[in-house]
């Protein structure tokens, strides 16, 4: 969330980020209004509670009884007018609230404007796109002529978006989040095991609500959401706390699974397993000092790049446009990977620095050495996300018999297979 501050006295820098972004900024305005609004009933609050107080000051010390009654009657009115005037400012704090809250983050300057993901800046590609003897199979063909991927028991158990990973399938998936998680722990993170489900104020901290509940799966009857991505719980992890500078940063990996609606996502992606209701994935999540967040931008960076070679995959970073960056975010990194089979490049990874946005909707500070407090900066990334790495790690390592050879960084995690054979 933005700091009240900033929108009140520069609301053209965030009427310009929102356009920016491609969206409408009159909720600026609003928030100017209810802003004024609010201070003006908090200004006539504070002077009927000065008058009460003179007054009650005055009526100990009245001698006349009925002269004090008359007094006492008054204030009694005064009284009335203030719970209805704190009523009021209580309501307007709520529209105040509500408004304040689907304002996105400010892009950095460093941002490049861009109207759509069309727009997005590729920085650099590691590494040439592999070249086949044979024409490269997509994984929708390769996987269920293995025997790997099962699409109509996934949409016969559940529907369309839904597949099933048998046997060694299963088991690459598994071998590539213990490898990511693996590695992250190397890296310097803290692994953590999280909650599935979340209540509402950490989803809301996160910056998911308001602006994408219509991609979230709710249990209505519970205060729960399933995560969309580890993202919500490790940010969740210290709501309302004020930590120790000494500490910072903090540096956490994590798997989940993460379901979400894909309600924007309607009719991209329909064939194989890119786009699912449910999918897994490995984030890395840092808290750190504000002076501190660019530079992990890029140490984040450079650590979901270090999983794709690794893999022996081949990557390209891009920079994303203000018309793609995601709403907490002021800058971000997507790492994409090439799938030879598709033809296309697949999103593996999302590395964002979301500044003190985060912070402030779930109200993390830390403690400065002359005793201070401030909000800290928080920086999500992928690290990486599945099924795209799968779909990555099959087209590449096919073979012309239509087998798979399992990656040498996999292998300690596969029991012993080496390739997956028809």
């Amino acid at each position: 969330m933005l700091d009240i501050n900033l929108i009140r006295e520069r609301p053209d820098v965030v009427r310009k980020a929102m356009k920016d972004r491609q969206m409408d900024s009159s909720p600026v305005d609003e928030i100017l209004q209810l802003d004024q609004k609010r201070r003006a009933l908090l200004s006539e609050v504070e002077k009927l509670k000065a008058e009460r107080n003179a007054v009650s000051k005055e009526i100990g010390k009245m001698k006349d009884a009925a002269e004090r009654e008359k007094k006492i009657v008054a204030m009694r009115e005064v009284g009335d007018k203030i719970s209805t005037l704190d009523n009021e400012v209580a309501q307007v704090d709520t529209q105040l609230n509500n408004v304040t809250a689907t304002i996105p983050n400010i892009p950095d300057k460093r941002t490049p404007y861009g109207k759509d993901d069309s727009e997005n800046v590729v920085i650099r590609t590691v590494g040439e796109p592999k070249k086949f003897d044979f024409e490269p199979k997509p994984h929708w063909d390769l996987g269920p002529a293995l025997g790997i991927i099962d699409f109509e028991r996934g949409t016969k158990i559940t529907g369309s978006r839904f597949y099933v990973l048998s046997g060694p399938g299963a088991r690459l998936q598994r071998a590539l989040i213990a490898f990511m998680l693996d590695l992250h722990i190397r890296q310097g993170y803290t692994e953590k095991y999280l909650p599935f489900m979340v209540k509402t104020e950490t989803v809301f901290g996160a910056g998911q609500l308001p602006k994408f509940a219509d991609n979230l799966y709710k249990d209505h009857e519970e205060d729960f959401y399933f995560v969309p991505t580890a993202e919500v719980p490790l940010t969740g992890l210290h709501m309302n706390e004020i930590l120790n500078e000494a500490d910072l940063p903090l540096r956490y990996t994590a798997y989940t699974p993460c379901f979400r609606r894909e309600k924007m996502s309607a009719g991209r992606d329909v064939r194989g397993i890119k786009r699912g209701h449910q999918f897994d994935k490995v984030e890395m999540y840092v808290y750190s000092k504000p002076e501190e967040s660019d530079a992990w931008l890029e140490k984040m960076r450079e650590h979901a790049e270090e999983t794709c070679t690794e893999l022996g995959l081949t990557h390209r970073v891009k920079q994303l446009c203000t018309g793609d960056i995601g709403f907490g975010a002021t800058m971000t990194y997507d790492i994409e990977v090439w799938a030879p089979g598709c033809g296309e490049w697949l999103e593996v990874s999302s590395v964002s620095n979301d500044t003190d946005f985060q912070a402030r909707r779930a109200s993390i500070k830390y403690r400065t050495a002359d005793k201070k407090t401030r909000f800290l900066h928080t920086l999500n990334g992928s690290g990486l996300g599945l099924p795209r790495t799968l779909i990555a790690v099959m087209e590449n390592y096919q073979q012309a018999d239509g087998s798979i050879i399992v990656p040498d960084a996999l292998r300690p995690w596969m029991g012993g297979v080496d390739v997956i054979r028809p």
